[in-house]
This record gives C-alpha cells, structure tokens and sequence, in this order.
C-alpha cells in the first residue's frame, strides 16, 4: 500500500493543539523527528497511514488472571475495538495495573492510588484522543475515575459486569453477601465443614463482580450516574450479550467524545456528583463508595461535606431492593430495568441538566429511556424499603472528623445503644483473641478495633467487619454494635460503625478507648459518643503517645508519607487538585418541597427492612419474609 501521510513538519504545533498519532510526542528535541521515529516503529507492527489518520482511543485493559471479576475483558475489549472501528476510530488497548480484592495483600484500597496513578501517567505518555476505561472489581472503577479526572481528556468508564447467581441446595446464592453468610454459620457450628466446602463451589457462578450490591455494583452505578458510561451500562452481567453491546456502544461513543472534544471535566461536574450521592444513598450502597467519591472529586477540586451529605440522606429513601439491605441480586436489577428505573423514580431529586459521555443531559436519557414497567426491584418513592438514605454520618468525640454506619443494612435494635468497649489494639490482637472462649464479652458490649485506618494498617483493610466473638455466635448472636476506623465490604451487613476520623494510628481518640470504656450510639442523634472526660483522654494521650507508622522505602514509604484520612478519600495529598472548587452537596442540593418527609423516628420507622440484613446471618433465603407490598 502507498504511503500518503503528510509531511512530518505538519505536525509541530504544541501538544495541547494535536490529535491522533501526533499527540504526546516524547522529547528528542525535533518534533517533526520525534513524529517521524513514531510513525516508523509503529508501522512495524503493520499499521497504515489511513487507519494512524483516524482518532485514537486508548483502551485501558485490565485482564489478570488473578482478577476473575474482570475475567470478561478479553470480550470486552475486542467489542469495544469493533464499536471504535465501525465509528472510525483506531482502538489501542494497552495494559494497566488489575486490582482484585481477594487477591491485594494487605488490601486493595493499599494499591487503589498506585493504580490511579498508573492510569493518569499511562493516559498523559500515549498518544489517544480519547480513554475507555475498563473496570469492574471494587477499587478499579475509582482508581480510573481517579487517573482519568486528573489526566483530563475524554474518557468514558466500561464496567465490567456482576456474575451470575448460583445455588446451593436449592436456595440462590451470590458473593459475597452469602459468602459472609454461610462462614458466619459455619463459625457458630451452624453447618459442617462439607457444607461449607459445598457452597464455595457456588458462590461465584461466573466471571465478574460480586452480584449483590457491593463496592463494585455501587460503583458501577454510580459511574452511571455521574454520567460516566453509556445508559444502562452499570447493570448487564458479565456474561450476558447486552454486556458485550454495552462494550460496541462504549467504543463508538468514545469515537463520539474525541470528535466534539468532550473532556471529562464537563461530565465530572458538581451538579454531577450530587446526583452520585443522591443514588449512592437511594441504592444502600456501599459504605466504601463514599471514600471513592470523596477521592474522585477531590481529583476535580471538590471537597465532599459530610454533613452535608447527611442531611441529604435524611431527605433520599432506600428505593433498590437489593442485598445486603434487601433481597436481590444486581441481574433482577438489570431484569427490572437497571439504572433507568431507578433514576426515573429520583427524577425530583436530580439535576436533570447534568452532562454525560453521550452529549446529552441525565433528563434527557431518562426521556429517551421510556415510561417503564412493572418490576419489584425498584420502590417508588412514595413506598421505599427504608426511609432515609443508607448511610449515615455520625460525629462526637470518638470521632471529631466523623464516622458512618450503613443504617440500612443494621438492625434497627441496635441503633440507640449504650454498651461496655472490647478493644482489640489491631489486626493481629483481633485474630489472636476473638475466638477465645475466655474473651469477656456479651452481646450488650461493643466491639472495638483499632489501627485498621488509612496509615494504620496500613490502607485502610475491610477488617471493620468484625467477626462475632465464637462464643457469641454458638450462643446464637447475630448481630452487635462493632466500630473501628477502617472498611468494611459493601457485601457485608451489620451494626458497624466505619472511618472513625480521625484514626487511631495517627493519635485520634480511637486509640485511647480502654476495655470498659463506655460508649453511645445514637443514629437517630448521629452521634458516636465516648463517656470518658476530656480530661481522662488527655492524660491518656500524654501517658501513652502514638508513633505514627512510616516506612523506610518503596511504595510503603510513600503512602504512609502522603496518604489521608477517609474523609478526604484516602487518597495522596499530592494528587488532589490544587484547588478547591467548592464543597458538596452544595445547600441548593435538598430539593426540599419534592423530597419526602424525613420520619420522626429512624430505628421504628421500617423496622422490616433493617432488620432483613441481619437476619440474612442465619436464616436461609426461603426464610427472609418478603418485602412488604
């Protein structure tokens, strides 16, 4: 075939003004050469000047074979280069870091900023007019969010997909709500080691992310809802052919963005994640996508207002009737129309202006989604499933910068509680001693368990979800109020107070509770209260110091040098925008005459729904009574 490309000195103008090929060009000090020497060697692997002459969308590719969640990227990958093809565009994939929870020693969220930063660097090096990013296990999708908001050019977020449900003895089951589950009732002696070896087999029935409404479907949600991925692209399963479409979309709609030069910073708005924090709430999210969300912004300039955040809560019911606050699975979901559904029901509490990939506004999607159908998945919001938003904020003393509790996944008993500190001082204390029959522990205390935080562990592990002390759960105790400053799965339920701020490795007031401490909570007040004096905590502060952790070297030593606390994402300070923008929800956020009611009493005002997740630690699925109509 000729070669017909123009001459190299055609393409000196700077960086910002070039596309394509000429885009990035590394410095050799001659820029036509530089343009030159690509053009040669990527002419090696085959390439022709008319297809190095259309855009270029960088394909974020994260296949691992130690990330089974993203087991279908292969598929996804080659859908999304016909999608780019058919458009015009040149796909080129490229390969990222692959971060999967259960294979991340000491945790993922530990990698989480490595892989944002792997990202971003990856975007800025190569040359693409546009980025389709690739994820779906819990830290990816954030970490993308993360890189790809700083790297600044359009880009567009391709979820990876939930498994498929399996079964067990006839009863449906799904990572990992179920996961928990079972190895709670294996713990109490409720089932043998066989049966428990049985349902492993089943949990995971196929390639993808957790199928209940975890870190992951949160995310993917609410990537959706910031107007990151093309409509209905949060809830096809892995497995399924709208997923592999969803993929072909996604390719000819990043064609679309490199065309108008849609950049990521219109889409990731304020208005936009106003909108992500009202879904975050109306969905019973997960508890981690507050910290993603609070990373992702901070990436744009936007400080996220807890409180603020609350009193949003207090005004958005729990509309999705998922586990682990409902009885779902992520593909009823999709059955039952996905985001679509849900975001037609929130319609009085979004801003429909809001800009997606696609070019349009959130309303209009929502138009063009149609009038839908009857379903039982999504609540409409005069008859939630839970009244207030599924997370609440809490602050007191304990927690001066502020802690959360999934309120709709805890049981309703246990939300006004006044109890007796178990502390265990770390990870280690915890495994040593939890399973001790000589432990001193009822079921009115409070589990405590500190140095699980940002620096303390460090990265900030899913060890919030303290198991029940063996002696407990063979008594039959299936929930009890546990608190530390780390994380726990979105998969998980429970009375568990999370992200006490701030942290105890950093000499916050979590490290001075002492065993017998006594210790309120109040959801209702939003306060987490320690009823020691102020006095009492200083001198214990005096008498016993903490020594921060640092590291000598590597990866260690930067985080544990730049890593923040969980209300500002847990992300590195110097990877936030320079400047703050504003803070969010901004007061003009409430939509206060469209909103319902807020009830007058939170843990009596639909005692059924909280209390459905903790019951799900024993019971059966045929035996969690359904949802009221």
């Amino acid at each position: 075939m000729t070669d017909t490309h123009p001459s190299p000195h055609h393409a000196t103008a700077p960086d910002e003004a070039a596309h394509g090929i000429a885009k990035g060009l590394p410095d050799y000090g001659d820029r036509g050469f530089s343009l030159f020497l690509r053009r040669a060697f990527i002419k090696g692997a085959g390439y022709t000047d008319a297809a190095l002459g259309r855009p270029i969308i960088g394909i974020a590719n994260t296949a691992s074979a130690y990330n089974p969640c993203h087991g279908n990227a292969p598929q996804l990958i080659e859908a999304v280069k016909r999608g780019v093809m058919l458009a015009g565009g040149l796909p080129m994939d490229f390969p990222t870091i692959s971060v999967h929870e259960s294979f991340s020693q000491p945790t993922s969220m530990y990698t989480r900023n490595l892989m944002s930063m792997d990202t971003e660097e990856m975007i800025r090096a190569q040359p693409m007019d546009a980025v389709v990013l690739i994820g779906g296990c819990d830290k990816t999708v954030p970490a993308q969010l993360m890189g790809a908001a700083s790297a600044g050019i359009p880009a567009i977020a391709l979820i990876t997909g939930a498994m498929l449900t399996g079964a067990h003895r006839s009863q449906r089951v799904g990572a990992c709500t179920d996961c928990r589950r079972y190895w709670a009732r294996f713990r109490a002696g409720e089932i043998d080691a066989q049966e428990i070896a049985d349902v492993n087999r089943q949990l995971v029935a196929s390639v993808g992310t957790c199928s209940v409404m975890g870190t992951a479907s949160t995310m993917a949600c609410i990537a959706e809802a910031l107007g990151m991925t093309v409509p209905g692209g949060a809830s096809p399963p892995a497995v399924t052919a709208d997923r592999i479409r969803v993929a072909e979309q996604t390719g000819a709609q990043a064609v679309a963005m490199a065309r108008s030069g849609l950049t990521i910073d219109r889409v990731l708005t304020a208005r936009a994640f106003e909108n992500a924090m009202r879904v975050l709430l109306a969905i019973g999210g997960s508890t981690n996508a507050i910290v993603h969300l609070t990373a992702i912004a901070g990436r744009m300039g936007y400080d996220i207002d807890l409180e603020a955040f609350d009193r949003m809560g207090r005004q958005t019911p729990v509309l999705l009737d998922l586990k682990p606050s409902g009885a779902h699975y992520m593909e009823d979901f999709h059955h039952a129309g996905g985001m679509a559904t849900l975001l037609r029901e929130l319609k009085p509490l979004l801003h429909l202006d809001a800009l997606t990939v696609t070019g349009r506004t959130l309303g209009e999607e929502i138009e063009r989604a149609g009038p839908g159908f009857a379903q039982q998945v999504v609540r409409p919001l005069e008859r939630p499933i839970y009244p207030q938003g599924g997370i609440a904020v809490l602050q007191g003393n304990l927690a001066p910068g502020g802690a959360i509790i999934k309120q709709s996944a805890a049981d309703a008993a246990l939300m006004e509680h006044e109890g007796r500190a178990v502390v265990f001082e770390n990870a280690e204390d915890l495994a040593r001693r939890i399973d001790s029959d000589g432990l001193d522990v009822t079921q009115a205390d409070i589990l405590v368990l500190k140095n699980i935080g940002p620096k303390g562990a460090p990265g900030m592990p899913e060890a919030g979800y303290i198991p029940i002390p063996r002696k407990l759960a063979r008594a039959g105790v299936k929930d009890i109020v546990r608190i530390s400053d780390g994380r726990m799965s979105g998969t998980a339920f429970g009375t568990i107070v999370l992200h006490v701020t701030p942290e105890a490795a950093v000499g916050g007031p979590l490290a001075h509770v002492r065993n017998g401490d006594r210790i309120r909570l109040s959801v209702r007040e939003r306060a987490l209260t320690l009823l020691v004096d102020d006095q009492e905590l200083a001198r214990r502060a005096s008498a016993y110091p903490v020594a921060v952790p640092r590291a000598d070297r590597g990866y260690r030593k930067l985080f544990l040098q730049s890593v923040t606390q969980a209300d500002q994402g847990v992300d590195f300070d110097f990877l936030r925008a320079p400047v703050t923008r504003a803070r969010l929800p901004a007061s003009g956020a409430w939509h206060d005459a469209a909103c319902p009611p807020a009830p007058p009493s939170l843990p009596g005002a639909m005692p059924e729904a909280g209390l459905r997740a903790a019951r799900t630690s024993a019971d059966p699925p045929s035996a969690i009574p359904p949802t009221a109509p």
